[in-house]
Formats: structure tokens, C-alpha cells, sequence
């Protein structure tokens, strides 16, 4: 006899119709067998279901989901070693300000604080990185406990929310009313903060709009398009934020990331007038907190954000407007402009000074030049090309070089965690199956998730996964080259064949040794209609854009 059937609807199954009322169309997991009911009762969902190969693959995933779209991506794992695993990609949210959801199977309740088998205190161990943590411990609740789960994901500053399943509860009879879809509250600005930003832009010679942070959509990006281009203004993005404005669009000054053009950071630190829309301007687009004074910018800040408790955490703005980017940029758009412009021409400079600075790729030891290959890349991907990578020197590059063109076209995270390129590409691959899907990966960041390349293959996914190989943790090296110059140690790797690799899990392998066979490799790795690896061979001079190792080393030596 059927047990669920002779109790009708379970914990397991009444959960997974909540999910399905909030719209989630993809889940990502390991399995266990701590919320088999719940996987049984996905089985027959109208959820597509995407089993990977690390816990840490599948949260990557579910960050990359509620990046893209807004609402949370979910991630389902085990408890104690696949809550662990999947705690990178909580991180990972909680610094980006995604909303994802991470279920995590727990142990029966009567089995608490025993210590028993794979036993997690999940309050303790993801308090500090997610916005609520809360257990489904009562079949009475389901509806309530899901509906906070995803409001809170996406309220405010969006974030993860972890949920916790005991494994008897879940097969218990449901006893709950399900919720409604969740629709996130979305403030506005309000009419007096609006003049008073109209009154500053006025006054204003040297203003200047920095854009980042989530809760954007396409009508929103469009919007601050057309502000721009209604005032004139110069538009910088923050880290990892450059697909919110075009980057061909007249008005559009760079990026401030690392390795930000110097002309475009010293127009901020020239700056009379700082707008800053929907971001936080964190250590790395603030330039190790050196654009901005804190707690008092000696410009004027104004701070658009769509969580209160964020404005006037780190820097005390002269105008805080409480409202979500999809409400703050529409009203901006509908503002009047001076009917004199005081900073006529100013937008106009800083697109050429950002040109000037990306158009062409600098010189690079060794066979295969990266800038090279990010400018082939820039020519002939489709302008809505999704990008996805993790951390490494070799994002320098394509930070610089590559220009993202539409909303989403870049999936990285500015929290910079290795290994996030591969699963967040799959996760892009599955939304958008009839986008152009690049993963790019250096040789320790591919290898710390590689694994999901079993994955790509395992549902037929044509994503290109490029791997540059420089033999190094590179990044690591460089710094530790300027802080103990000709001292190496821990960074040195030994790397298998990628193009092998690729190979040996079914897929489509290439190798590249010369700028000159890349486009013909990228070519072939597409036209196999398999998941692909590209191995580009780079030389471990090739730091940074700006400098060689060589040349970082000798100028620390000297300065000591």
C-alpha cells in the first residue's frame, strides 16, 4: 500500500506545490536522503530538476538564477556535509544581493542535539550569511513558512534564506493552506526627495552616476538610459555590474572594478555631485574606500537604494531616497532637466577617455595575447551573450576589453569566489537555452567546480567553457610578488590536459597556443554542439593587463 497516498498530500509534496505557486521553474541539488519525499514529489512537478556534482556547484547555480531574474533560484542539498558544500554559494548571495533559497535536509526532530548522524545547527552556521533562517518543523505551516522564505529572499536588500527539513516531518500528513505568489514590495520615491535631486543636479558641474546592485529589470535599465541621455550625464558601473548600461551608449564612462581606468577614477574623486543608484559602493568599486570619505563623502552623495537599513550604514548621504531601482530609475527618467546644462560635453569625454582606455589590447608576453582574444570575443559574440565567470587575474581582461551590451549579459560574482564560471553557465543555459552561453575560468578557479562539466555533458548543454591556463594562482602570485617580490610559494600549479578532460567526460576539447587559433578553435568548440573546453595556453608573466609579473616584482624591489 501506498503510505503518502493513504494520507494525502505530505509535508514533501505540499512543499513542492509552494514552489510551484511562486514560479520556480528550475531546482538544483544533490540528492539525500534526508528530503527524499521531496524528491519524489518533484518527479512529477512541472519543475525541471538539474542533479550536480558538488553542493557548492548547485547554490552557485541557484545565486545565478535569482541574479538573473530577480526571484530566487533555488538549491536543494543534504544536511551537515552538503549544507557545507553549498555554503560558497550563500556567501556568494549574500554579498551580491541575490535572492536565492537553499533547502537543506536535516535530521529527524527527535534525533536533535544528540549529535546525531551528519547533524548541523543550521541557525549557527548560516546566520551570518543569510537574511532568515528557519526550519518547516510543523506540517501545520508549510504555506506560511514558504511564502516568508521567498518574501524575505526578495525583500529590501535582496539575499538567501535558508530552510531547514527534518526528514520525518516531511513525510507527515500536510496540514497547511497554501500561500499566494509572492510579489516583492518595491519602494518608490517620493516627490519631495525627487525635487531636491532635480535642485542638486542644477547646481550641479560635475556630476556623475554610479549604477549597481540588484532589483534591476529591462524597463528599469531603459529608464536610466534615457535619464542619461536627458542630462547628459556620465554613467559608471560598479564591480561585476557592467551589463546595466550599455556599453556602447554615448553616456556610458566604465567600469569601476579592479584595475579601474585611472581617468575614469579620478572623474569620481572630481566629482560635485555623486548619484549613486541601487548599489552599496563596496571596498572594490570604491577603490579600497578611497573615492568616497566615510562616514562623511566631502561631495555630495545621493543614494539610491532599495533597502533603508543600507543608506547611511557606510557612507552618510546628503539625500537618501529609499526606493528599488525598477521604481527609482522610471522617476528619474520623467525629470526635467536644467535648461542649461552646467556640464555640457562631460559625457561625451568620459566615453572617449573609456574607449581610449578598452578599444585596444596591450601588449603581452608569450604566444597567446588575452586582450586579443577579449576583443575577438567582443567582435563576434552576440550582443546578448551571457558571460559567466569566477575570480582570477584573468578577469582583468575581459573587464577591460569585453563590452556587455544587454541586461544579463555578465553572471559573475563581486564577492570574486573561484569557480563560479561552469555552474553559473549551466544555470544560464537552462534559462536562456537559445542565448550564446561563455564560460570563462582560470586554471585553479575551472578546477575548483569543474566537476560540473559532467553536468553540461549530462544534459547536452552547448556552453563554451574557456580555461585559461597561466600554471598559477595567479591573482595570489601577483600580490604576493608585490608584497615579498621573487618569494613564491603555494602558487604554482600543475594542470592537467583541459582539452583531454573535456574528452575523457564526452565533451568537445580544444587547445590553444597562439592568439592566431583561438577564433578557429571558438569556432569549432561551437559548431560541435556539445559542451566544449577551450585550453588557452597563457604566459605566467601575464598579470594584469598593465604590467608583467617581471615588472611588478622589479618595481616592489626597488621601492624597498
Amino acid at each position: 500500500m501506498d503510505c503518502a497516498a493513504s494520507i494525502g498530500r505530505t509535508v514533501g509534496q505540499a512543499l513542492v506545490d509552494q514552489l510551484v505557486i511562486q514560479g520556480v521553474r528550475h531546482v538544483f541539488c544533490v540528492p539525500g536522503e534526508s528530503y527524499l519525499s521531496v524528491l519524489d514529489a518533484l518527479r512529477d512537478s512541472p519543475i525541471t530538476v538539474t542533479v550536480c556534482r558538488h553542493e557548492g556547484g548547485a547554490a552557485m547555480m541557484a545565486d545565478a538564477v535569482g541574479r538573473a531574474t530577480g526571484t530566487p533560484g533555488v538549491a536543494m542539498v543534504t544536511r551537515g556535509p552538503g549544507a557545507s558544500n553549498a555554503m560558497v554559494g550563500v556567501h556568494i548571495a549574500h554579498e551580491d544581493s541575490s535572492p536565492m533559497i537553499l533547502f537543506v535536509g536535516q535530521v529527524d526532530e527527535g534525533f536533535r542535539d544528540r549529535g546525531a548522524w551528519q547533524e548541523m545547527d543550521l541557525r549557527a552556521s548560516f546566520g551570518g550569511v543569510s537574511k532568515w533562517v528557519g526550519e518547516l518543523d510543523d506540517p501545520g505551516r508549510v504555506g506560511e513558512v514558504m511564502a516568508r522564505a521567498f518574501s524575505t529572499a526578495m525583500s529590501g536588500r535582496p539575499g538567501p534564506v535558508v530552510v531547514g527539513l527534518p526528514r520525518n516531518v516531511l513525510a507527515q500528513a500536510d496540514r497547511s493552506t497554501d500561500g499566494h505568489p509572492v510579489r516583492p514590495v518595491e519602494a518608490g520615491p517620493d516627490a519631495a526627495a525627487l525635487a531636491e535631486l532635480q535642485a542638486m543636479l542644477a547646481e550641479s558641474r560635475r556630476p556623475i552616476v554610479i549604477v549597481g546592485g540588484s532589483r534591476w529589470d529591462e524597463a528599469s535599465r531603459a529608464a536610466l538610459h534615457r535619464f542619461a541621455e536627458r542630462f547628459a550625464l556620465p554613467v559608471a558601473t560598479s564591480y561585476r555590474r557592467g551589463h546595466l548600461f550599455d556599453a556602447w551608449h554615448p553616456n556610458y564612462a566604465g567600469d569601476l572594478g579592479l584595475g579601474a581606468s585611472p581617468k575614469l577614477v579620478a572623474r569620481v574623486k572630481a566629482a560635485d555631485l555623486v548619484l549613486l543608484v541601487g548599489g552599496r559602493m563596496g571596498q572594490v568599486p570604491a577603490q579600497g574606500y578611497t573615492l568616497l570619505d566615510i562616514p562623511a563623502p566631502q561631495t555630495r552623495l545621493v543614494h539610491i537604494h532599495s533597502d533603508p537599513d543600507e543608506l547611511g550604514q557606510l557612507y552618510q548621504p546628503t539625500l537618501a531616497i529609499p526606493a528599488s531601482p525598477r521604481r527609482a530609475a522610471p522617476a528619474l527618467a520623467a525629470l526635467a532637466p536644467p535648461a542649461q546644462i552646467g556640464w555640457a560635453g562631460q559625457a561625451a569625454t568620459a566615453h572617449a577617455d573609456y574607449l581610449a582606455w578598452s578599444q585596444v589590447a596591450t601588449p603581452q608576453p608569450g604566444e597567446v595575447n588575452l586582450g586579443e582574444v577579449m576583443v575577438w570575443l567582443r567582435e563576434n559574440l552576440q550582443p546578448d551573450a551571457i558571460l559567466c565567470n569566477g575570480a582570477g587575474g584573468y578577469a582583468a581582461w575581459l573587464h577591460r576589453f569585453y563590452r556587455f551590451r544587454e541586461l544579463n549579459s555578465h553572471i559573475a560574482p563581486a564577492s570574486a569566489t573561484m569557480g563560479y564560471g561552469p555552474p553559473a553557465a549551466i544555470a544560464m543555459k537552462r534559462l536562456y537555452p537559445d542565448r550564446q552561453v561563455v564560460s570563462l575560468s582560470g586554471d585553479g578557479d575551472f578546477l575548483m567546480n569543474g566537476q560540473e562539466f559532467a553536468t553540461q555533458v549530462q544534459y547536452g548543454l552547448p556552453i563554451v567553457n574557456l580555461v585559461v591556463d597561466n600554471a598559477s594562482y595567479g591573482s595570489i602570485r601577483l600580490f604576493q610578488e608585490r608584497e615579498f617580490p621573487g618569494r613564491v610559494v603555494a602558487t604554482d600549479l600543475k594542470n592537467p590536459d583541459f582539452a583531454a578532460y573535456a574528452r575523457a567526460f564526452g565533451g568537445f576539447g580544444a587547445t590553444v597556443e597562439r592568439t592566431a587559433d583561438f577564433a578557429e578553435a571558438f569556432r569549432a568548440a561551437e559548431a560541435s554542439g556539445w559542451p566544449a573546453i577551450v585550453h588557452i595556453k597563457v604566459d605566467v608573466e601575464c598579470m594584469s593587463p598593465g604590467a608583467t609579473l617581471s615588472e611588478v616584482r622589479e618595481k616592489a624591489l626597488a621601492a624597498r
